[in-house]
């Protein structure tokens, strides 16, 4: 059973969020949320082609 806290738990959703966060989070500035939103989505586009 998953317990909060515990990345060993979910870890192919660890991985996931970690790769989103250093390629396309880190290395960006957003103006606002929308901007942020749709750059989620594209990086999610593009991590599932």
């Amino acid at each position: 059973m998953s317990r909060k806290g515990n990345c060993l738990d979910n870890a192919c959703a660890e991985c996931f969020f970690g790769t989103l966060k250093s390629e396309s989070f880190y290395t960006s500035k957003f103006k606002d949320i929308d901007e942020l939103k749709i750059a989620i989505e594209d990086y999610i586009r593009y991590y599932n082609t």
